[in-house]
Order: C-alpha cells, then structure tokens, then sequence
C-alpha cells in the first residue's frame, strides 16, 4: 500500500513568493531604508572575527539584550525566534492542546488561523465590527465557549487601526485564556499604546515584536517574544535549542543599538505614510469608497474594484496587496508615492467614467 498524507496537510500548497520583479513594491509593509554604510561597516567588523563552526548562542543573549535595551524590558523576559511566524509556530503547538479552542478575529493576520488549524486546534473567528474588536463582546464569547487562546495584530494588519491600550489591558484582565499580542506595528504608532511596559503584570499575556518592519530588517528573520518569567521558561524550553542563526544574531544586535538611526527612520516612515494618505485621499469615491488612514506604514481601502485594481496597476509595474474588497498600500518613498498615485489616479479616473 502505497504511503499518503494526513488529512491536514494532504491539500495543502506551499507558499509561493512573487518572484516577478516590479519597479515599485509596495505590497509587504517593508521599510524602504536600506542600511546605511555606516551601520553595514559596524555589521562587517562585527562577523569579522565570527566562528561559523560553531553552535549559535541558544538564548541569544546579545540580541535580546539590545531589544531589551531599545524597548525598555527585561532581556530575561525576551525570548528571539526566526521571525514571528516560528514564535506564533511555537506558541500555537505547545501552548494549546488537540482540539482546544483558539480565537482570532477577522480581519487579521491569516497566519494565525493557519497556525491554529495546522496543530489541530479548534479555530472560531470572531467579525469586527466596522474593522474594530469590540472587547465586550470578545470578552463575552471568551468566558462563554471555553477560550483557551486568543491572538490578534495591534495595531492590526491588514487594517491599520488600533485598540487603546486601556481596552487591550481590559480584555486580557477580564479572560482566563492566553492573550498573544502582535505589535509588530506598534513602532509606527504611539510607544504608549504598547504593553510591553507591564507584560510582566499580567499572567496570560505574550507580545509578539518583530525586526521586519520599523527596524528594517525584513531579511534577517528575527522576532521576539515578551512574557513573564513562567511563560518565557516554557517558550526558552520549547523552541528549537539554536533557532536563531549567529549572523542574524550579530546584524540584529548591531541594528538594535542605534537607537538615534531607528528612531529617525520611524519619523521618516510616518511621514511618509501621512504624505501618501493626502495624496490619495482625493480619490475616495464611487470607486474607492473609504481610505483609511490607520496608525501603521500602510494604508487600508475599501473598494468594489480591488481585483482590477490590484491587475491593472501590476501593469503599470506596481505591486500593492489585494483581499476580498480591499486593498492594501504600503507608504514608500517620496517618488514611490507620487508614481503610485499617479497611476491609481488614472486607474480610479477610467473606472469612474464607467459610473457616468
């Protein structure tokens, strides 16, 4: 007899990168600084003198160390990973038993359900409302269907719209279940929403931080988890011994510790993305009926023609992200911007003439 795959992962397809090189790429919420040559100089002298046959450091010592110096935490309750993806990974195997129910929300991040479904956790979705989390209702449903794990994105990808910190703490506070807070874009909102202050306050809380994108370093793979001391000793335990390389290591400390450089590239990226929504803005119409001007690197519009959207721009050489009646744009560079607008303005002026 002939061997065959499980259920779970039998019709399952692999994820297929967009290989096609387009002049303009505004589809990943990437920061668009390349590092400086200063900073690549400091990286270079730092691998100098690095030992390749040996072992990388299991606890990343010095990575976590400059995040906890950047944030402002601990580095004993910083755990690194290969990016989010294997901490949400980790967390969804090992955190939750077969069967036991795990909450996202919709919309969010796809990865979550994926994650969830993927470890044989029961998965339920709970709708926003008007694209935002209504915690009273989140609680409720909680506390009432035996909610072992709930994880969202805040500020929220793909939406681009936060929760308030007070009401983050008022659903974690009120629930028994695991909260896991993405804040991979919290860097581009407000450092006083973030919980990363009193994660240690809490008993059922894990943030998730990521280096892909305010720090701009997308292709290193490296994220972070933050929890309290019992937590962080379950996640150092489960996770795979040497999960994140040396080299990421070494690049990921040195770009952690230029605060003054980081902090001037979040500026410039907020800037950008308060500049792409004036420019934009004009369009909001029949076609585009709302753009909304959240609190990330990217903005999130409404639109009946997100598809033809999304096709006719790829042929103008410009990516973006396309969902189910929204698209998705991350702010560029000034000429990025003002060449994306440019073609969507002539995309939107066609489609309207259709209406007249």
């Amino acid at each position: 007899m002939a061997y065959e795959l499980c259920d779970k992962i039998k019709n399952l397809t692999p994820y297929e990168p967009n290989e096609t090189h387009y002049r303009i790429r505004l589809d990943a919420n990437e920061s668009y600084f390349s590092l400086p040559d200063f900073l690549r100089e400091k990286i270079c002298d730092a691998l100098t003198n690095t030992d390749l046959n040996r072992y990388p450091d299991p606890l990343a010592k010095d990575l976590t160390e400059a995040f906890g110096k950047r944030f402002g935490v601990s580095p004993k309750l910083v755990t690194a990973g290969n990016g989010s993806d294997e901490l949400i990974s980790i967390i969804t195997s090992t955190f939750l038993e077969k069967g036991e129910r795990l909450l996202t929300f919709a919309p969010d991040f796809s990865m979550y359900q994926f994650y969830g479904s993927l470890y044989e956790a029961k998965t339920v979705t709970l709708e926003k409302k008007d694209l935002h989390i209504d915690v009273d209702e989140a609680i409720a449903y909680i506390q009432k269907n035996n909610i072992r794990m709930v994880i969202f994105s805040n500020p929220c990808n793909p939406t681009s719209i936060g929760l308030s910190k007070e009401e983050t703490k008022r659903l974690i506070a009120s629930v028994d279940a695991l909260v896991v807070l993405d804040e991979a874009y919290m860097d581009f909102w407000d450092r006083k929403e973030s919980l990363l202050d009193v994660v240690d306050q809490f008993d059922n809380l894990i943030i998730l931080r990521t280096c892909s994108k305010a720090v701009g370093a997308a292709a290193l793979r490296l994220g972070f988890a933050v929890a309290n001391p019992t937590i962080t000793n379950a996640l150092r335990a489960v996770k795979s011994p040497y999960n994140v390389n040396t080299i990421s290591q070494i690049m990921g400390s040195c770009i952690l510790n230029e605060g003054e450089y980081l902090n001037a590239c979040e500026d410039a990226i907020k800037e950008s993305v308060r500049a792409l929504y004036q420019m934009v803005k004009p369009l909001e119409g029949k076609v585009l009926q709302k753009i909304h001007l959240g609190v990330t690197n990217f903005l999130f519009i409404k639109t009946d023609k997100a598809k033809e959207i999304f096709k006719a721009l790829l042929q103008e050489s410009i990516s973006i992200r396309c969902f189910d009646g929204y698209l998705r744009i991350t702010a560029g560079t000034k000429e990025e911007n003002e060449a994306l607008t440019e073609a969507l303005s002539n995309i939107v002026r066609k489609m309207e003439e259709t209406y007249a």
